[in-house]
């Protein structure tokens, strides 16, 4: 390198030397190119190599925009038009030249590339996780041609070509004077520094992670040891109240207990090592240290209503200091005697007086002149169809169409001739003409809107020529499409063939202008609403008056017309001014500028046009294109119309025009910026300017103070500058002001940003047909400070945001469309797409295709971005790109995205001019259509108002003083009792009750044949009896083999291991007989061993099984290969198959000396994941079955129908014990054979006339979504379910009431009696506390405050209150079961009124834990626990489950008030997120509800951070848009920031036998990053 000759790296100054370390980063990431990094470096070490002449050049420090200078001599530091044809191709890293669009400005482009250096130092935030399969890009051929990416009407675009590192050299000083400065104070410096400018701690994202100590909370997490894989709470310091039972990992993928165990412990964070999940939510965690909140005060006042934590205004904020602004005059309109008294006679006169004068020219799609229609045929034309209109579509004394009727144009942009005769056929014959666009399809974006403004107007027909009506989409029968939204029209083709000559005596009738309404142009509002500005026909006239005095047009002119001429400024001077001055207008379409982009130059240069009137688009294009084009010039131009020079970013496309095309006769007066409302038409135009007379000044804000609303000069902080240009004038005859945006339409102070309102005669009138929304439009009369108006004449407010400068010159930053309005400050859409594309490289998104819009969650709008991702981008570069907008955002204008979203290239609904429909892509955001190939989410940045998480008040008073005070206040103590057990008389039945195994003895010698069992196969047909002698004898066959084959002892265990059947309780009494101990285990799965097979080995483990009794087939599976891949299958303990037992009678059958000794096992896992095991005592399950057979009446002549799992809890009971017990017959449908047949339970009950069915959630939930649409079939088959009198669902949860409900409304035609679904509740430390019997009254339905449960409180509202859930009693309490409501901290006992641990007094709950370690203190904190105060004798089982009691106005079998217990769910799942407790179900049900193709969500917590999964039903380009629509929801109702959303194939949420979820198995998984998520988003 030269320029390293003679310079000492190591002494150069340690920013410089920052600088160029940054240099050969950017080059070997691609960033730059060699030769732009060579004369980077070049001009950086300038200042330090010996002997350089110009090492001490430095400028003054001037505020000017960039290529501002009207001097055309190129200078070094920015080559002009004259730059050689070699670097004309490679003009990649110049300040000059063809540069870009409307939202260009080197000031910008480097003030972001300085506010992202400022956070290169920081963490990045972890990349979402994608499936690769997901998104497969739009095929290259509907992409369109990197040219044409700007392709759009409102976001004209310029390829911005400096790199990112281009900040250096294209300051506005010389890059010596720079680094001269960065050596003194290293602020100042634009990339070396990276101090922070506002002084507070930035969380952002970063493209380049720095090695740096990471904060306290990693280290926590790097060192905790993590037993039983829960993860540390960092927040809360409340210690784990309920540990786990058996420490167990669940049987997670073929992980098998003893793999996953030391992995799972050698690991810091408690998941295997290889984890790419948890360094993620690391990654995530460390992004999200320091997260922007207001500072929380000390504690959170419970029941305060407000639910949003208001930020207080700050002290700093800027505050307009001026005087009140004085309304501004513009000049008198001038008289002049040859205007015309209406615009139809301008073309009268012309028509008849200059017939040969041209008035329009159209061209071909290539640019080409294709006809011209001269003054003349003009009027000709615009007569014949005047005359056809009133007289030739109706019969004589019916026409179709009167004056004053509203007609729709429809035409397309590249006809204007036809569109021109349209309109002013309209006009001669007194209709109004509404334009429209042409509908290309039933579903346009926008359609239905139009078709608001259709119906609003009242158009019932339409004009259009021949080949528009060809080209509209047409149904089978070849009639005109109905579009959607649309009143029913009539189409009528206007080509002069089909028009009719006027007969001698018609004349058309020009009446001198009035107020009536002479046409309606539309408007669509920030909304989406399409409005019908009516301008009447004096207006029409006087601003057309009011345009040739400002524009100072002249008789006979040539006018280049590029814009729309159906509307706004294309229609005022290009179709409506012309006409009046008799100007030859050159329509330049849509078409022919995409075709060929410099065709509006060249028409200039051939016509030798005065005036042409573009927008910034235009400019950018023709500069793009300018290079081929040799010979062209633009002198002869006195006026070049900037239509949208209102845009505060066209100054820098109109800079950049002057810069290619001075030097082509351009001059520098002649641009002409103005700015226009559909409402108030023209407010305000620049006047060409005299030569050599000095251009207008710039106005150079602070972005920080307009977005308060106040106009400040930007001094201090230059990235944060916004550069104005002014709009000219007020119009000729207009009177302006300046009001507040928002409330009523107070006067602004000078130093004030407000809406402009106008006062003329030259505006619109109303919205035609909404006077309301007129009324606040049309008629403001702005008001003082005192709030007194301040005369009588009204103004229209044009929707734009400006001020008034010196020299009463106008100034516009915004539009009100584009306004957003985040935490009380202001922010200009347009301003916010100029820094996103100021983010270099945009090699990522098309220019012209970024939507900017807010959405309302949680109280306040949220700002997203959504733009079209190129094809060719890559994930990383998106990614990159994403990250370091929201950093750019943030830095420059203080305010948080909080989605940014890319979707595939050309999927984002269009105008029909090419920009984007904001409205319609807000729509499908929010309706989850988008379909976005990447999203970033930031709720944690930008969300800054949730209310304060509670604090837990320390308990200064003891829960005795707790509960008086509760009595003091007339609470009760929540408790609630079942019935007596009562007594047992007989001295028979007493030896029957004892013992089960002596009851069905009992019953085999005095009831032999009465049947207790039938099993059911899949076509209903009974396989399989079992009378009571049957079953005795079938048990005394496994027991003598027993005896025999296994060589057990007493008390050993024993696993039962077989399908739902008869073999199962004969199994089970065999063991009984022969005094072991039964353990019945689900049989693994044959489809899926992998999965199931470690659960059934670990049970066998943990319950040291002596024997394994089971089935042949399945003592097959146990020894086949296949098991053997998953567990060790040489040492299952023996195996004896009950298929063939020879007939033998054990010697004895065994009797246990007392009733407490242990009858057998229950094995479940829980929800959590943990596998448990209790001990059923004989007596336990003896006063169950009692307890059972009481509340719900069974005796031998009842039957009952059971579709349930008979493995564990209240299914096992039922299924195996409670038949032997009352003798009542038992009809079992194992609920695997409903997959094969789903009518089969139901069937079931009415074939046998069932009055009381059991059933789980999974069966209830099969025959909800399975037969839910088949009632009426089931219906004309017989079915009838009028005999169930009760149909209880057995479960350990919250009852499932929108499942009940819809159970019941569904099968409500088949008969079923509403009153009949109910449920049970049972736990792992009593199997069965609730369960609705015959008696009792009916179960009962709550609605309960959600923010008080979150709480721990229980307040009850009314039915459709908002934030309520309802919640259903879960059946009516046993007999002998008593619970209570006990605070799970301090034990002690609740008020009705509060939410806590139920605990449970009952003879029939467990007798402890079965365990291998024996934990004892476990034992005695779960089944033997005492009440802190209040009975200290009294034993309670804690059910883990947290729920209230409610006494109800029912009463219950004894004549008193029934005590309602409502389960909300489980203690070890709450999640304790903010102070709060929250419900996975609860959220769980926002989730679901938030899109149609999420079929099941499930949520975990994990380091403080909640964790959303949700399963896709839908397509994979739909996954995408549920991680915007999840994290709203959770927001809005729960109050919660989303940490991760895991989007996964259905099924993938791991499901129980009971139906219910597997949250922490699920959890587990997603660590060890075993779910093949679809995608993975990290919000930050």
């Amino acid at each position: 390198m030269m320029a390293e000759r003679g310079v000492d790296l190591s002494a150069l100054p340690k920013e410089v030397r920052d600088v160029l370390a940054e240099l050969d980063l950017e080059l070997s990431e691609g960033d730059i190119t060699q030769k732009g990094y060579e004369k980077k470096r070049a001009k950086l070490l300038a200042p330090y190599i010996p002997h350089m002449p110009n090492s001490d050049l430095s400028l003054p420090d001037v505020q000017l925009s960039p290529g501002h200078s009207v001097d055309p001599s190129p200078s070094p530091e920015a080559p002009g038009p004259s730059t050689s044809s070699a670097s004309r191709h490679h003009r990649t890293h110049r300040s000059g030249g063809a540069r870009d669009d409307r939202y260009r400005s080197d000031i910008h482009t480097e003030a972001v590339q300085a506010a992202l250096a400022k956070h290169k130092e920081e963490k990045m935030a972890p990349m979402p996780t994608k499936r690769r399969s997901a998104f497969v890009q739009s095929p290259s051929e509907n992409c369109t041609p990197p040219d044409m990416s700007s392709a759009s009407e409102d976001e004209g675009s310029l390829r911005r070509q400096a790199a990112l590192s281009a900040a250096l050299a294209q300051s506005l000083q010389s890059p010596d004077y720079w680094i001269n400065r960065s050596l003194q104070s290293s602020s100042t410096s634009s990339s070396a520094s990276s101090t922070l400018s506002h002084g507070e701690p930035k969380t952002q994202i970063q493209p380049q992670p720095q090695p740096q100590p990471t904060s306290v909370l990693a280290d926590v997490l790097a060192y905790t040891r993590i037993e039983n894989s829960v993860p540390p709470d960092v927040t809360s310091s409340t210690p784990q109240e309920r540990g786990s039972r058996v420490d167990l990992p669940p049987a997670v993928k073929g992980m098998s207990r003893g793999q996953s165990r030391c992995s799972m412990l050698d690991t810091a964070d408690g998941v295997p090592v290889n984890s790419r999940v948890s360094t993620k939510i690391q990654q995530l965690l460390n992004t999200l240290k320091r997260p922007k909140r207001p500072p929380l005060s000390e504690f959170f006042l419970d029941d305060s209503e407000e639910i949003v934590e208001v930020p207080q205004p700050d002290p700093n904020t800027p505050k307009p200091e001026g005087r009140q602004i004085i309304p501004v005059k513009g000049e008198p309109l001038g008289v002049v005697s040859n205007w015309p008294p209406a615009l139809q006679a301008a073309l009268a006169r012309w028509g008849a007086t200059q017939a040969k004068s041209p008035a329009l020219t159209a061209l071909d799609i290539t640019g080409k002149p294709l006809y011209t229609l001269t003054y003349g045929k003009l009027w000709n034309r615009s007569l014949k169809l005047a005359y056809t209109l009133l007289n030739k579509l109706g019969t004589k004394t019916e026409p179709v169409l009167k004056p004053g009727d509203r007609v729709a144009l429809v035409y397309p942009n590249s006809d204007p001739a036809m569109f021109w005769v349209a309109f002013y056929g309209c006009l001669l014959a007194e209709v109004i003409p509404v334009p429209i666009e042409v509908p290309l399809s039933r579903q346009d974006a926008g359609s239905q809107q139009i078709g608001f403004l259709l119906g609003s107007c009242g158009v019932g027909l339409a004009l259009t020529s021949e080949v528009c009506l060809k080209g509209l989409p047409k149904t089978p029968n070849g009639e005109i499409m109905q579009f959607k939204g649309w009143p029913r029209m009539k189409w009528v083709v206007t080509d002069t063939k089909y028009l009719t000559k006027p007969s001698k005596d018609w004349q058309p009738h020009i009446p001198t202008a009035n107020t009536d309404t002479a046409y309606i142009e539309y408007k669509a509002t920030k909304e989406g609403t399409v409005m019908g500005v009516a301008v009447s026909k004096i207006s029409l006239l006087t601003h057309c008056q009011a345009l040739t005095q400002a524009c100072n047009y002249c008789e006979g002119e040539t006018l280049v017309n590029v814009l729309d001429c159906k509307k706004d400024m294309g229609l005022w001077h290009g179709v409506l001014t012309s006409v009046m001055n008799r100007i030859h207008t050159i329509s330049v379409p849509y078409a022919v500028m995409k075709a060929c982009p410099i065709s509006w130059v060249q028409r200039v240069y051939i016509h030798k046009a005065r005036v042409a009137l573009v927008k910034c688009r235009d400019l950018h294009w023709a500069m793009m294109a300018h290079r081929d084009q040799r010979d062209t010039n633009l002198s002869s131009i006195r006026m070049l119309i900037v239509a949208d020079g209102a845009n505060p970013w066209s100054v820098s496309s109109c800079d950049a025009f002057l810069n290619v095309f001075q030097s082509h006769g351009l001059k520098p007066e002649v641009i002409c910026p103005c700015a226009s409302s559909p409402e108030a038409l023209t407010v305000a135009i620049r006047r060409p300017g005299v030569r050599g007379a000095p251009l207008p000044a710039r106005a150079i804000l602070s972005m920080g103070g307009l977005s308060h609303g106040v106009i400040r000069v930007n001094t201090e902080d230059k990235n944060s500058a916004l550069t104005v240009q002014d709009v000219g004038h007020v119009m000729p005859g207009a009177l302006m002001c300046i009001v507040k945006p928002d409330g009523p339409p107070q006067l602004c102070k000078t130093d004030e940003i407000g809406e402009i309102v106008l006062n003329s005669r030259a505006g619109g009138t109303m919205y035609y047909g909404l006077p309301g929304v007129t009324k606040n439009t049309f008629e403001v009369i702005p008001v003082n400070q005192a709030g007194a108006p301040i005369g009588e004449i009204p103004f229209t407010r044009t929707g734009l945001l400006g001020f008034v400068g010196p020299g009463s010159l106008v100034f516009v930053v915004g539009k009100n469309e584009g306004l957003l309005t985040v935490s009380g400050r202001r922010h200009n859409a347009d301003d916010l797409v100029a820094t996103a594309l100021a983010v270099e490289p945009v090699k990522t998104v098309y220019r012209g295709r970024i939507a900017v819009f807010s959405v309302t969650v949680f109280y306040d709008e949220r700002i997203v971005i959504v733009a079209e991702q190129r094809p060719d981008a890559s994930e990383e570069d998106s990614f990159q790109w994403m990250s370091r907008v929201l950093q750019a955002i943030d830095s420059i204008h203080q305010v948080g995205l909080y989605c940014l979203a890319l979707v595939p290239a050309n999927t984002l609904p269009k105008t029909p001019l090419g920009g984007i429909h904001i409205c319609e892509t807000k729509q499908n955001f929010l309706e989850g259509n988008l379909h976005p190939c990447n999203i970033l989410m930031c709720p944690h940045t930008c969300v800054t108002n949730l209310p304060k998480p509670r604090q837990k008040q320390p308990v200064g008073v003891g829960p005795a003083s707790i509960m008086v005070g509760n009595l003091v206040a007339g609470k009760r103590i929540a408790q609630a009792t079942g019935r007596e057990l009562g007594v047992v008389e007989d001295q028979d039945l007493i030896r029957k009750h004892q013992f089960l195994s002596e009851a069905l003895q009992w019953r085999a010698q005095t009831d032999p044949d009465h049947v207790l069992y039938v099993l059911l196969n899949a076509k209903g047909v009974a396989v399989c009896t079992a009378t009571c002698v049957q079953l005795h004898k079938r048990a005394e066959k496994i027991t003598a083999a027993l005896m025999e084959r296994g060589g057990l002892n007493t008390g050993d265990n024993v696993v039962l291991l077989y399908p739902p059947g008869i073999d199962l309780i004969a199994a089970f009494y065999g063991c009984l007989y022969a005094g072991v101990i039964p353990v019945t285990v689900r049989p693994p799965h044959p489809q899926n061993l992998a999965a199931t097979l470690p659960t059934v080995r670990m049970i066998i483990d943990v319950s040291k099984a002596a024997c394994i009794l089971t089935t042949q087939p399945l003592m097959r599976i146990l020894r086949s290969r296949e098991a053997a891949a998953s567990v060790n299958i040489k040492t299952w303990p023996t195996i004896i198959d009950t298929d063939d037992l020879p007939r033998k009678r054990p010697p004895q059958i065994y009797k246990p000396p007392t009733a407490e000794m242990l009858a057998y096992l229950d094995f479940s896992v829980s929800t959590t994941g943990m596998l448990t095991g209790v001990k059923m005592s004989h007596v336990a399950i003896s006063t169950l079955c009692r307890s059972i057979k009481l509340q719900c009446e069974l005796y031998s002549s009842r039957q009952i129908a059971i579709c349930l799992d008979p493995y564990c809890g209240l299914g096992f009971v039922l299924w195996c014990l409670s038949s032997v017990y009352s003798g009542h017959q038992s009809i079992l449908i194992p609920p695997l054979e409903l997959e094969s047949s789903l009518p089969l339970w139901l069937s079931t009950l009415n074939q046998y006339k069932i009055r009381d069915t059991f059933c789980s959630y999974s069966v209830m939930e099969l025959c909800t979504k399975g037969l839910g649409t088949q009632t009426e079939i089931l219906k004309a088959r017989g079915l009838n379910l009028s005999c169930v009198r009760s149909c209880v669902v057995i479960a350990e949860e919250r009852p499932r009431l929108a499942l009940t409900q819809s159970f019941s409304k569904l099968f409500k035609d088949l008969g079923l009696s509403p009153r009949a679904v109910s449920t049970a509740f049972g736990s792992r430390v009593n199997l069965a506390i609730c369960l609705q019997g015959t008696a009792g009254p009916d179960p009962s339905t709550v609605y309960v405050d959600m923010k008080s449960l979150r709480h721990d409180r229980v307040r009850l509202v009314e039915r459709g209150a908002p934030q309520s859930l309802s919640l259903m009693e879960s059946g009516t309490i046993l007999p002998g079961v008593r619970v209570i409501i006990v605070n799970p901290e301090t034990r002690g006992p609740l008020g009705d009124s509060h939410l806590g641990e139920i605990w449970v007094n009952s003879p029939h709950s467990a007798s402890g834990y079965y365990t291998i370690y024996g934990e004892e203190s476990l034992q005695a904190d779960h089944f033997n626990t005492r009440l802190s105060f209040g009975e200290p004798q009294t034993m309670w089982a804690r059910t883990g489950y947290l729920g209230f009691v409610k006494r109800t106005e029912l009463l219950d079998a004894t004549g008193d008030r029934h005590d309602a217990l409502f389960v909300v769910g489980s203690l070890d799942e709450t999640l304790e997120l903010r102070g709060l407790r929250y419900h996975p179900i609860d959220i769980e049900t926002s989730v679901s509800r938030s899109h149609r193709s999420i079929a099941e969500s499930a949520v975990f917590t994990w380091t403080n951070l909640l964790v959303v999964v949700a399963e896709l039903s839908g397509s994979e380009q739909e996954a995408l848009d549920l991680v915007p629509l999840v994290t709203n929801v959770v927001l809005e109702e729960h109050h919660l920031i989303v940490g991760v959303v895991v989007i996964v194939d259905p099924g993938v949420i791991p499901i129980n036998s009971r139906g219910e979820k597997q949250r922490m198995h699920l959890r587990d998984s997603f660590l060890a990053d075993q779910l093949d998520p679809i995608y993975v988003a990290y919000n930050m």
